[in-house]
């Protein structure tokens, strides 16, 4: 049972995938093949199609069939018709005000749906591109923490030496054992982390889950942001898909009160219809004259004479759903408002922590480089050596996540100006 297991745990290793992306090549992929990019072009499809099945009654529609029946006495009707050889019926829409509305409803659906798209095509680029950035930050953090290791690896052995040289108690021997075991659980939870981001990637990215995506180390320039934040704010405003599918939805809720108002306007429609009867109907027995070929021309004409309470129930509906779609469209700009200030706070900290970890980054490496000098000329250890650049590793982890703090704070930004796509692709 084990052999079996470990040959099903090698087979799905095996079918494991690495692809190496940059990030371009991520988005592309992203926007083309994830299911999130997939379910969001099948809702607008389905939008679109709506819009043909709301304009379906103006076009005409033809039937045709039979009614034959055997008749005794009186030819009685079947299904309203005479027993016919072969009866054909059109009908269409011609004056039908609820129906036209609901064409423009529908039309307004659509372009809805459009922006509805435009958001998630932007929340799929802004998770990938998080994603990649997690990728990479794990990458460096990861090869951060091996470096550690080895330092303290070259610690362990000096002590040890120094130990069985008699310069150094036994406790500083249980000392390094320690700080290396940390080390290496500290590895091992990064070494996750990473796998987790490489994988996380591939799945939004529409591989599957047991693939990796590693970001390619190519340089990248860094993600500008406009500079005021009052025109960061009018951006978003006249970008923001969100307010445009608000405000669709609000064209669309005053079609839907336009519609149930018309349900009290007459309505016409085009009626047409062709009979053959049969001879042995006994019609001739019932009528003084008899023919064969019947057809009729027409229109249908309906007027409301008392519409009912349901007619008021629809416009009091489509009222109350156009106020809250109102009160949605406030409450939306108040809230992007206040998200492009929070980024901007959430950027000016992020620069702030990466000039403090640049700053400690370069405190440690000078004082690295002092120690060097100073075992050089035999005034420092090398203990003393490896505990500091171990110092400059953590400095180091520090300053990576930094920067990457300071990259997803201005992705945020452009998210909210929507110009991520634009800046990134």
């Amino acid at each position: 049972m084990r052999t079996f297991w470990l040959l099903i745990g090698i087979a799905s290793t095996l079918q494991a995938e690495t692809y190496t992306l940059n990030l371009k090549q991520a988005l592309d992929r992203a926007l083309s093949q994830s299911q999130e990019a997939v379910i969001a072009r099948l809702d607008q499809l389905k939008a679109a199609q709506g819009v043909r099945l709301a304009r379906d009654p103006f076009t005409p529609h033809v039937g045709a069939g039979s009614g034959l029946a055997y008749s005794n006495g009186f030819p009685l009707s079947i299904e309203g018709a005479a027993p016919a050889v072969i009866q054909a019926k059109v009908t269409q829409a011609l004056f039908n005000r609820p129906l036209t509305l609901s064409i423009a409803q529908a039309r307004e659906t659509a372009r809805g749906a459009s922006f509805a798209a435009g958001e998630r095509s932007d929340e799929i680029v802004f998770r990938v591109a998080s994603l990649f950035l997690d990728a990479q930050r794990a990458t460096q953090l990861s090869s951060a923490a091996r470096r550690q290791m080895d330092s303290l690896a070259k610690v362990a052995a000096a002590v040890t030496a120094r130990v069985d040289a008699g310069r150094e108690l036994p406790v500083a021997l249980s000392e390094a054992a320690v700080n290396r075991l940390r080390a290496q659980q500290r590895a091992l939870n990064l070494d996750a982390e990473h796998d987790y981001a490489e994988r996380s990637l591939a799945v939004a990215l529409g591989y599957a889950a047991t693939d990796s995506v590693k970001p390619a180390e190519a340089e990248r320039a860094p993600i500008a942001i406009p500079a005021d934040e009052q025109a960061a704010i009018s951006s978003a405003m006249a970008a923001s898909k969100e307010l445009r599918r608000l405000e669709s939805n609000y064209q669309g809720s005053a079609l839907e009160l336009q519609g149930n108002k018309a349900q009290r306007l007459p309505k016409v429609d085009l009626v047409a219809q062709y009979a053959l009867l049969s001879r042995y109907s006994h019609y001739d027995e019932y009528f003084s004259k008899f023919q064969r070929n019947n057809w009729q021309f027409g229109a249908s004409i309906q007027i409301p004479i008392l519409a009912g309470g349901g007619v008021d129930a629809g416009i009091a509906q489509a009222e109350a759903g156009q106020q809250r779609i109102r009160a949605e469209l406030q409450q939306a700009r108040g809230r992007l408002t206040l998200a492009v200030h929070q980024s901007y706070q959430e950027v000016e900290k992020a620069q702030m922590a990466a000039q403090l970890a640049k700053a400690e980054l370069d405190l440690a490496h000078e004082q690295l480089s002092i120690l060097l000098a100073q075992m050089n000329e035999g005034r420092a250890t090398l203990k003393q050596v490896e505990e500091a650049r171990f110092a400059e590793e953590e400095r180091w982890i520090a300053f990576y996540d930094a920067q990457f703090g300071t990259e997803r704070a201005r992705l945020n930004v452009l998210r909210q100006t929507g110009e991520l796509m634009a800046r990134l692709r």
